[in-house]
């Protein structure tokens, strides 16, 4: 075995996965990190010496121990060559929780968000022939996968154009201010890269005595993992969230500032009936210390209040995007809702007299 050398070394747009590709001379492998650096998922990407015919006992797929692919598992038995490092380029996929590999050959290998060590499913890769231990073959699932990898080079390309964030912006800020009314204070709570976030606050009104302080943004990109969970993901994947409140804008405001990337910064997904468990920052996003969590309800006249508004109606790029209001909840009314269920934690707080709008 050869000394091992890093031939591609890049970090998601979102800054919460990390691939590596390295090479010891026997194999290449590819391998989907963790911000701590723990490995999501392998994928075996080729043998570089004559393959033996039957897999190691315990293969191990963790960092550094993708096993060489049993012959009957390569399209090369005898090893091909080694890749060349500037051939070598990856396509993140729009939610950031997978990847495509390509070559001077095209499409090497993809590692799908559903991919995952846990599960034991490793990567797609080109030179894999049906289901070896490192990789499954590339080529019983391109027609599926192809697609993704097209749309995805072709929507960092649009982000990427000059005026393209601009146009999320306008078209989430115009939508508002049909549905809900003219807007006040404008905040923004990005980072400096994707996914890039506004708060736009839309003061009370005579007819409406209430704030409603709502991202911009959010649905500039589609939320990660949802595939794992459904086949056709595009009624879930866009969203944006709002929150009702009679305080100041600017400090019940603060609870987006962790809310609004944490889809993409924790690779997960925000849906109907979702409680995120509250982040005690130290940027003060916290609105009461008795809050624990924020429930996420897509339907807020289940519970008590005046009528809201009704935001419904925006598309991007295709998807209906769904707007979930923040309704800051107990540790023990989380703990009630994993006990038995969101709904039945609605129907209790409705019982109970509790509005959606924050007071």
């Amino acid at each position: 075995m050869g000394p091992t050398r890093i031939l591609l070394d890049e970090t998601s747009p979102y800054r919460s996965r990390r691939v590596i590709v390295e090479c010891d001379a026997r194999i290449t492998a590819a391998y989907l990190l963790d911000p701590r650096g723990e490995v999501c998922a392998p994928v075996w990407l080729a043998n570089h010496t004559a393959a033996e015919e039957s897999p190691p006992a315990d293969p191990e797929h963790t960092f550094g121990h993708v096993p060489a692919m049993p012959a009957r598992h390569t399209r090369h038995p005898q090893g091909r060559p080694q890749f060349d490092p500037a051939q070598l380029r990856v396509v993140w996929f729009e939610e950031g929780d997978g990847l495509a590999l390509l070559d001077g050959d095209g499409l090497l290998a993809v590692i799908p968000g559903w991919a995952g060590i846990r599960d034991g499913l490793p990567g797609y890769a080109r030179e894999a022939v049906g289901r070896g231990p490192g990789a499954w073959a590339l080529a019983d699932v391109i027609e599926q996968l192809w697609p993704r990898v097209v749309h995805a080079e072709a929507y960092w390309q649009w982000r990427a154009a000059e005026g393209a964030w601009k146009t999320v912006q306008r078209t989430v800020f115009n939508h508002l201010t049909r549905t809900v009314g003219a807007g006040g204070h404008y905040w923004d709570v990005s980072d400096g890269h994707p996914p890039l976030l506004r708060v736009s606050e839309r003061p009370a009104t005579p007819d409406r005595p209430y704030n409603v302080i709502s991202t911009v943004g959010m649905s500039g990109q589609r939320m990660p993992t949802l595939d794992r969970y459904m086949a056709d993901v595009s009624d879930y994947a866009r969203i944006e969230l709002a929150m009702a409140t009679t305080r100041e804008a600017h400090i019940a405001a603060r609870v987006f500032r962790w809310l609004g990337a944490f889809p993409w910064r924790a690779v997960t997904w925000f849906g109907p009936g979702h409680s995120v468990k509250w982040f005690q920052g130290s940027d003060g996003s916290t609105l009461d210390e008795h809050y624990a969590a924020v429930l996420l309800v897509a339907e807020p006249n289940a519970l008590a209040g005046p009528p809201a508004p009704d935001v419904s109606g925006l598309r991007f790029h295709g998807d209906p995007v769904r707007w979930l209001w923040v309704v800051p909840i107990t540790q023990p009314e989380r703990q009630f809702a994993r006990e038995h269920d969101t709904a039945t934690l609605i129907d209790k707080l409705a019982a109970e007299g509790r509005s959606w709008i924050l007071e």
